[in-house]
């Protein structure tokens, strides 16, 4: 079967549209990972409390394959904590930052969560979603198109618990 140009052209502007909103996909995600700028926040105090220090906790996923995830903002462990306790169900999924890097606290993996770009979210848009053992097979590819911008949303995570300091 030969493609006419008609069909060409509408393969083409579904191919750049597809692009285009993938795009910008990237761009609101790194909106919403983004900190807060604080070129404009009063010299009162900082722009979020900071914690006494660090929690970890335990995530898993559909594959139920179990990943450990750095907190440090006062405001996210907090969150957590509220997930694991069952005191809250908003925004159960974890967002982050990947950093093809292993970290102590999390054996097993040659990548971890950015501890000051994690939160956490309700839905999210599919470019950033993948299971922990599919990040791990592809880690060579993630900040290309597979997890542009390095910002993982996994669908299917959830806390399962917190875990003691390394």
């Amino acid at each position: 079967m030969s493609t006419t140009p008609r069909n060409e052209e509408k393969s083409l502007m579904r191919h750049v549209f597809t692009k285009a909103a993938s795009v910008a996909a990237v761009g609101v995600l790194a909106f919403a990972v983004a900190q807060p700028s604080q070129a404009n926040t009063p010299q009162q105090g900082p722009v979020r409390a900071a914690a006494a220090g660090p929690a970890y906790f335990e995530m898993t996923d559909i594959t139920r394959a179990t990943f450990v995830i750095k907190l440090t903002e006062s405001s996210d462990i907090e969150h957590a904590r509220e997930l694991v306790s069952g005191a809250t169900t908003d925004e159960p999924h974890v967002l982050t930052r990947i950093i093809p890097r292993p970290a102590p606290y999390n054996p097993g993996w040659s990548f971890q969560a950015n501890p000051d770009e994690t939160s956490f979210f309700n839905q999210a848009i599919e470019v950033c979603d993948s299971s922990i053992p599919y990040v791990e097979d592809h880690l060579d590819e993630v900040g290309g198109p597979f997890l542009p911008g390095r910002v993982w949303c996994d669908w299917t995570s959830r806390l399962v618990r917190e875990i003691p300091a390394p």
